[in-house]
């Protein structure tokens, strides 16, 4: 059917009957015996019948006349009535508040159960991002909420990795998950690698400078390291945070863009802060980093790592001592020898997480928060370089999907920028979940910005608690209102007894702060943006088709050795070995002897 038939015809058809209706009337005037008005109008009642004996219109002139002005003023009665109508809205009020059924969320679901984010146990979302339906479309950003023991890990986390339908990027506090879900991932192919800083000696290496390879990526890793080494109290002067910058650009940038190799890590940094003394009675004095950065101005005048330096050495000599007292201050954990041996070199390979199906933990302790910051410093760079590789090695989009399972999201560290970045991953095939124990936890982590970050997240999950922020914006702006009737009662008594009764209209929420409070522990609210919130029961790990492939399920079989990733791990000189060094070459060029080599110089200018 064609749109101008809809837009004409249909709506007119009713007057088309009205029209029929008064030429009948016309006709019956018109057969009426006698010729003046009064005495047709009484004669009508004996030819009314005979009028509508057959069923087409009258074709006299009267009859057409009567049918014209009555389909006329039916006309203009009804546009009378629509132009002075009141805008009512039976039974929404106050609001048109529901929870979700099936037929709500089957347009978002891929008929492949592997192909889906299990949300809850009824609710699912496809992975795909582009769907045929446009309007289908949802990112797959996801923000779980619950408080300790409301199963985030048991209901939403470790069904996610039995789908096994993507890469993923796990924080596992104790360990837990990778212990149940490690040993099914190697059999479904998967390359998993685990940084462990619950225990150091069995855990991969991650170094932070491997993945710098530009000016721009100085600047993001310094920014990352300072805001995850600032400790829990206030910050303070402005001023000396800048002045840190300074000094870590230009010897992360010497480090990276002139140093040897093997030096390129965290190790070197904690080193040369180390040996730069400063005399405060004595603005003359180079320690053994000025004289570094000198050689590098000689060669490389307009060198970023100089024209950093150049600032910081602006600073008076007792200025300059209290921001090296700073900066060891802020990287002491470095200076601990597990972490130091840790980040001397890199086996995460974050930025290949994409290229293949892989598995990425990052093993932290729920008890000691000492190294969580490493999380949010690797979170920071991985995120950068998979959007980095996406556009400029695969077109756009990563051949696998990277989902990031972030579990203790408040207690491992802030990603600076956060918001611009989850507003961005989705078109490369990356997504991001966020696990809090009340939504209060990441407004106190990105203060204004937290809004942007929920803003991101088309999919939330409650799965229960108890702070009261976090449930009153859950019955005021995720459920709503619905509408009710209640019917009062009034009696009264006196020398004549009267009984009343009245109906009226309330609005009330959906469900009630102390609804959701005493909410079941098996349930949980889903909400999908554009769709109605579903009140639904948490998946049963046990139904899952790859269950039987759990730990849970047969532990001797299923269990995840961490000690069997390390055993093929190859060889690394540690400064402390004892090896033959044979000369190919005495000869160095001035280059090489300036690069991090202090036996050239003169004990003497030290003096």
């Amino acid at each position: 059917m064609s749109d101008k038939i809809r837009k004409y015809v249909l709506p007119n058809l009713p007057y088309l009957f009205v029209f029929w209706f008064f030429s009948k009337i016309g006709t019956a005037y018109r057969i009426a015996p006698g010729t003046d008005f009064g005495t047709k109008l009484m004669g009508m009642l004996d030819t009314f019948p005979k009028a509508f004996e057959t069923y087409w219109p009258g074709l006299g002139g009267i009859d057409l006349l009567v049918g014209l002005a009555g389909a006329a003023g039916m006309y203009l009665l009804i546009q009378s009535k629509i132009r002075q109508a009141k805008k009512f809205r039976r039974d929404a009020e106050y609001g048109t508040a529901r929870f979700g059924t099936k037929e709500d969320i089957k347009p978002f679901v891929d008929p492949k159960f592997q192909n889906n984010v299990i949300l809850t146990g009824t609710e699912f979302l496809t992975m795909n991002t582009r769907p045929k339906i446009p309007a289908n479309a949802r990112n797959l950003n996801v923000c779980v909420i619950g408080s300790s023991g409301s199963g985030k890990t048991r209901f939403w986390l470790t069904p996610q990795l039995l789908q096994a339908h993507s890469s993923y990027v796990v924080v596992d506090p104790k360990g837990g998950t990778l212990d149940q879900c490690g040993r099914f991932l190697q059999r479904e192919k998967y390359r998993v690698r685990v940084f462990n800083s619950i225990d150091f000696s069995k855990s991969m290496h991650y170094n932070p400078l491997a993945y710098i390879k530009t000016e721009s990526d100085v600047l993001k890793f310094v920014t990352a390291l300072i805001a995850n080494t600032k400790g829990d109290g206030k910050e303070g002067d402005e001023f000396w945070t800048k002045a840190e910058t300074l000094l870590y650009c230009a010897l992360v940038s010497y480090i990276v863009f002139e140093g040897p190799e093997e030096e390129r890590n965290m190790n070197t940094l904690v080193e040369m802060i180390n040996s730069m003394e400063v005399r405060e009675d004595d603005e003359t004095f180079k320690n053994a980093v000025d004289y570094m950065f000198d050689g590098l101005e000689h060669r490389s005048p307009q060198h970023f790592a100089v024209r950093q330096y150049k600032k910081y050495k602006l600073a008076s000599g007792k200025t300059a001592k209290s921001i090296l007292i700073s900066c060891g201050a802020r990287l002491a954990p470095f200076d601990i020898p597990q972490l130091r041996e840790i980040m001397s070199y890199d086996e995460l390979e974050l930025d290949k997480l994409g290229d293949e199906k892989s598995a990425l933990f990052f093993l932290i302790s729920d008890t000691d928060t000492t190294y969580n910051f490493l999380v949010a410093l690797a979170f920071s760079q991985m995120f950068n370089l998979l959007c980095e590789r996406a556009d400029n090695t695969y077109g756009g989009r990563l051949p696998y999907h990277v989902r990031v399972l972030w579990d203790e999201a408040a207690n491992t560290g802030q990603v600076p920028g956060l918001e611009k970045i989850v507003a961005v991953i989705r078109s490369r095939e990356i997504s991001l979940t966020l696990f809090y124990q009340a939504m209060s936890q990441c407004k106190a982590l990105y203060k204004d910005h937290s809004e942007t970050i929920m803003g991101n997240m088309d999919s939330i999950v409650f799965l229960g608690g108890r702070e009261a922020s976090t449930l009153k914006d859950i019955s005021e702006n995720w459920l709503g209102k619905a509408t009710i009737s209640m019917q009062t009662e009034g009696r009264s008594r006196g020398q004549s007894e009267s009984y009343s009764q009245n109906m009226q209209r309330l609005g009330r929420e959906l469900m009630t702060t102390s609804e959701i409070t005493t909410m079941p522990g098996d349930k949980c609210i889903l909400q999908l943006r554009g769709l109605p919130p579903f009140l639904s029961p948490k998946y049963d790990l046990k139904k899952h088709p790859n269950y039987k492939y759990t730990a849970e399920f047969d532990k001797k079989k299923n269990a995840f050795r961490l000690e069997s990733l390390f055993r093929h791990r190859p060889l690394r000189l540690k400064p402390e070995d004892e090896y033959t060094v044979y000369e190919v070459d005495g000869s160095d060029t001035d280059e090489e002897a300036d690069l991090l080599n202090f036996d050239d110089l003169d004990s003497d200018e030290f003096v």
